[in-house]
């Protein structure tokens, strides 16, 4: 009976509120504030407030709610375990193979030659736009 007249209290506040911004001509802000204003009455009305005053005051739920929070426990903790072995298996070789080429010893970098040593612009004194121009033409732009 009280958490009823509470909300009705809340909610005539609110629909106050959404009147006075509807007088200074927020319309969007006042329909706003009177969806929020209606939320209290309308659970009221649907018998959520009674039903979660029911649950709020059963030792039952308490313990259902403790029961939840073991399984969620077990549930993180052996999700850290397996993390933790997967971990140490690559760390060990065994679950590598996939990531890497098995005859791959180095990244590869591109099409350039091996073993050619690096050219620098400052080397080649070549022009800024060089690499742009050699893109278009193979695009044939």
């Amino acid at each position: 009976m009280l958490a009823e007249t509470i909300c009705s209290a809340v909610s005539a506040a609110g629909l106050g509120i959404a009147a006075i911004t509807a007088y200074r001509k927020r319309f969007l802000t006042a329909a706003r504030i009177a969806a929020y204003a209606l939320v209290p009455v309308g659970l009221v009305m649907t018998g959520a407030v009674e039903w979660l005053a029911r649950t709020a005051f059963s030792p039952m739920a308490w313990v259902g709610f403790g029961v939840l929070g073991v399984a969620w426990l077990l549930f993180t903790t052996t999700r850290a375990v397996e993390r933790r072995r997967a971990g140490r298996k690559e760390a060990v070789g065994e679950g590598r193979g996939e990531a890497v080429a098995p005859a791959a010893s180095a990244p590869s970098l591109g099409g350039g030659q091996r073993g050619a040593p690096p050219t620098s612009r400052a080397t080649t004194g070549g022009d800024d736009f060089s690499d742009i121009e050699a893109i278009l033409k193979k695009h044939g732009i």
